[in-house]
């Protein structure tokens, strides 16, 4: 196996022309043949296209489906320094992204780890090419096929909690940002594509004062958030093409996306690393993780250490910090107090002439809160059959919230969606929680979007 590659390498160096992409044929190959002879039959490697100057691992191994083995990312067997490229920002950024990764330059194959090397083997020595001009020997094969064994034996963990698993979305989100300005810039330098139409729209009927950096952020932030909504009701198995029927019918802004996502034809630059988001989603037991509660909020915790490990300076800059649920409570006891005692609602939140609204809902704490008071009120006065009809006829009628940012807009909406369930309302085809992605700052933003998107 390994003396056919060599030759293979060796046939291609004798090109005058030979680039780095020039050797991809012959470790494709390697691969494949140890992955056939090894049990790991299912295992396809696909060479990553590279149209743009985002950057991203040269190959990719999974089963062609759902479950992704790895990455490689290759360099010119004439560098032979490969620690040197373990310093590079290119690298720093794959090792942080990337928990199975090899690195290598045709002849060594460095295997990191979550980030840290955990084996290394030097197959032939690179100077036998290019001084002697002569096919280099085999080194070390063994050493080579037990570093094969452990990178294809891998596989994502099947325990995350809800910080641990918003990181590792996160991590992938932020790289799924920069997949989609590059593929913006491409789209520029041809003048036509999808990604600048999304980006055309979304400024036209959501936020007049988005630049591409910030539709970029966006729009990847919709996607992770798309594919956690859709995980949430995914039964057997998951991958990014039901995510489309899967996502809640009351999140439209999703389903516009998602409809492009799932049911059309995405750039290559984006799809293979949205297929490792869901593959993230995919082992995770969202399940266990939305009953973990830690209290009443089923995604409590959840979109703070997401952002914290996104963009830090965002979470700075925006506020985003989780106020705590007994403060929440405290907070939205005493209005329901104050609408009884100084305004004259008897009901308080219950009442149907009360109008609420909520300008920086952030995932909609306060607005959750509001109705469970509200709800509760309603049960203990008039009976728990009463309900049925004060969440269609008030809560979904006059609880309003506006926000900015795409995340907790869709965290939002399903934290409402839970909870409406957990009072036995299921959220019908045409029924919404009012939730809005704008900028209140912006009112004539709010007015001009207000009667064209409608799926908000």
């Amino acid at each position: 196996m390994l003396d056919d590659y060599l030759k293979g390498i060796f046939k291609t160096a004798k090109q005058a022309d030979a680039t780095e992409p020039s050797y991809y044929p012959a470790l494709k190959v390697l691969l494949e043949a140890f992955a056939d002879s090894s049990g790991h039959a299912k295992a396809h490697v696909t060479v990553l296209p590279k149209k743009t100057e985002a950057g991203n691992p040269d190959f990719r191994v999974w089963d062609g489906k759902q479950h992704i083995v790895g990455y490689i990312e290759a360099k010119p067997p004439t560098q032979e320094n490969l620690e040197v490229i373990e310093t590079s920002d290119q690298l720093k950024r794959y090792l942080h992204t990337f928990p199975n990764l090899i690195l290598t330059n045709f002849f060594q194959f460095r295997l990191y780890r979550d980030g840290k090397l955990i084996d290394s083997a030097q197959i032939a020595r690179p100077f036998t090419l290019y001084k002697l001009k002569s096919i280099p020997q085999v080194e070390k094969e063994k050493e080579f096929i037990e570093l094969l064994e452990k990178f294809f034996a891998f596989s994502l963990p099947k325990t995350y909690s809800a910080k641990s698993l918003a990181v590792e979305l996160a991590k992938r989100t932020r790289f799924l940002k920069v997949q989609i300005l590059g593929e913006m810039e491409q789209e520029e330098a041809e003048k036509k594509g999808d990604l600048l139409g999304f980006y055309e729209a979304f400024q036209k009927f959501l936020i007049g004062t988005l630049t591409k950096d910030t539709f970029a952020d966006l729009y990847a932030q919709t996607i992770t958030y798309g594919l956690f909504a859709a995980r949430t009701k995914a039964k057997n198995g998951f991958n990014r093409k039901p995510a489309f029927e899967l996502i809640p019918r009351s999140i439209g802004i999703l389903r516009d996306v998602f409809h492009y996502i799932s049911l059309g034809d995405p750039p290559a630059q984006m799809e293979w690393i949205i297929d490792d988001i869901a593959e993230v989603l995919a082992v995770a037991n969202v399940e266990a993780i939305l009953k973990d509660r830690e209290g009443r909020d089923p995604i409590v915790h959840f979109y703070e250490p997401f952002l914290a490990e996104y963009d830090p300076a965002e979470r700075e800059r925006r506020g985003v910090y989780y106020t705590p649920e007994p403060v929440v409570g405290y907070i939205v006891r005493s209005l329901h107090r104050i609408l009884k005692d100084v305004f004259g609602r008897s009901d308080g939140f219950a009442s149907t002439t009360v109008r609420v609204l909520d300008p920086a809902a952030g995932t909609c704490t306060f607005s959750a809160e509001a109705a469970r008071q509200a709800v509760t009120e309603f049960s203990e006065k008039y009976g728990t059959g009463a309900k049925a009809s004060l969440i269609p006829d008030h809560i979904l009628k006059n609880f309003y919230a506006f926000e900015l940012m795409m995340a907790p807009y869709a965290v939002g909406h399903l934290k409402v969606g839970y909870l409406l369930e957990e009072f036995g309302h299921r959220l019908q085809e045409n029924e919404r929680f009012q939730l809005y992605l704008t900028n209140t700052l912006d009112w004539e933003e709010l007015e001009e979007s207000k009667p064209q998107w409608q799926t908000r």
